[in-house]
């Protein structure tokens, strides 16, 4: 295949967003599709859930599994692509390809770039407030285009003075969209941590200047978790729990799935449970769940309750705020698959940690619960499957031994255990 020269400026107009890999954003020419549907790069995912990851990068939802598969039409899609816009792709001796989109494109558009983040950086500390602001503005629109812009901007130190900017009020939006960017980049995640990032980003998560501002920081808050040590960090912060849960119930539909996103993101650390429940944020899920049309923000407020209902405590808030009927009538209307596993999962975890109580209701609701239940056999996930059928047998068992009046507390909570 021949060889062809790209510029920075080639790649980011004509390259279809489509075509981008959403973690890495660069072209993806080993695309494989996720459990959620949603496609990544193969080295970009496989990172991903290396490093302890269980959600989709891009809805946030909680994965089935970490299994993926190859999107060869896109895949040829793709190449096909590159070919007609003169966009140099590699083939080595084992047929694997290699993309050239992490670099600009020429050596020139990579001096050009990293002139760009020095000047960048340069203004930001030294320039006047309105400088200052529109730097911020062009690091957000320089980030958005290319992962090695992002790097160089990290490389170049535009981070600690965009934190400095963060609590202006003139300045924030900018800076909070900015930092947003680079917190994409495992280097601008560890830069922020290592500059003391977290307690300015926690700030306008509570106190910011505008509700975008606060959905902003909850988006960094968000990438920060996704590594395993800043989780820890994060929960041990009672201003970022607090704040996160105060988000969701205050924020635009966009502003609480992201306080949602980051909240799941905490919960993948299980010290972090007990803080999480604390701080109040069942009942606040179970508002929204309530209230909200959007599926997307039911996906990921269940995948929240699946997390803290694993727990005897979770289970408990999950049943006092009325949750249990909720989720049956969430079930009733799910249409994604990953929606109904959740709910078989919740309902799960209320049987095993309450106990025969829930049972006995899910026993009597029998004709709504039995086909719901029957239904994930032929149609469920295999993970949804093995729950409703272990389910179906608690529930039948249970069913005989009422109406023979030999039901034993003791023996039925460890025919539930099963259910794990």
């Amino acid at each position: 295949m021949p060889q062809f020269g790209c510029s920075i400026e080639k790649l980011i107009s004509v390259t279809p967003d489509d075509y981008r890999c959403p973690i890495s954003l660069e072209i993806m020419l080993d695309p494989v599709t996720v459990s959620t549907g949603q496609t990544y790069n193969r080295a970009s995912i496989q990172k991903w859930f290396e490093a302890g990851n269980m959600t989709c990068p891009k809805t946030g939802e909680r994965l089935i599994s970490t299994e993926f598969f190859p999107n060869l039409a896109l895949k040829n899609l793709i190449q096909q692509f590159c070919y007609d816009n003169g966009i140099s792709i590699l083939t080595n001796k084992s047929h694997s390809i290699t993309a050239t989109t992490v670099s600009p494109g020429s050596l020139a558009a990579a001096h050009a770039i990293q002139f760009a983040s020095w000047s960048l950086a340069r203004r930001l500390v030294f320039g006047t407030d309105e400088q200052k602001n529109k730097a911020a503005y062009e690091i957000r629109l320089l980030a958005k285009s290319n992962v090695f812009n992002t790097a160089c901007l990290v490389e170049n130190g535009t981070v600690p003075p965009l934190l400095d900017l963060v609590l202006t009020s003139t300045m924030q939006e900018n800076a909070i969209s900015a930092l947003l960017k680079l917190s994409k980049h495992s280097n601008g995640r560890e830069v922020i941590m290592e500059s003391r990032g977290l307690k300015p980003i926690v700030k306008v998560l509570n106190r910011g200047y505008s509700l975008e501002a606060r959905r902003v920081a909850a988006g960094i808050i968000f990438y920060l978790t996704s590594v395993k040590e800043y989780r820890k960090l994060i929960g041990e912060n009672s201003e970022a729990v607090s704040g996160l849960v105060k988000l969701i119930k205050e924020g635009t539909i966009r502003g609480k799935k992201s306080a949602v996103d980051a909240i799941f993101g905490l919960l993948l650390l299980a010290k972090n449970h007990s803080k999480v429940l604390a701080s109040g944020v069942v009942p606040v899920i179970i508002n929204v769940l309530a209230s909200s049309d959007k599926r997307y923000v039911v996906n990921d407020c269940l995948a929240v309750l699946v997390a803290l209902a694993e727990s005897v405590e979770g289970s408990r808030a999950v049943l006092e705020c009325s949750g249990f009927g909720l989720v049956v009538r969430i079930w009733q209307s799910a249409t994604s698959r990953a929606e109904k596993e959740y709910c078989v999962s919740i309902l799960s975890s209320l049987c095993v940690n309450i106990g025969v109580e829930v049972v006995d209701v899910l026993a009597k609701d029998a004709s709504v619960v039995m086909p719901l239940l029957y239904s994930l056999l032929t149609d469920g996930t295999p993970q949804a499957e093995k729950k409703a059928r272990r389910l179906i047998n608690v529930l039948q068992e249970f069913d005989e031994k009422k109406t023979s009046g030999m039901v034993d507390s003791s023996v039925m909570q460890q025919r539930l255990l099963q259910l794990n």
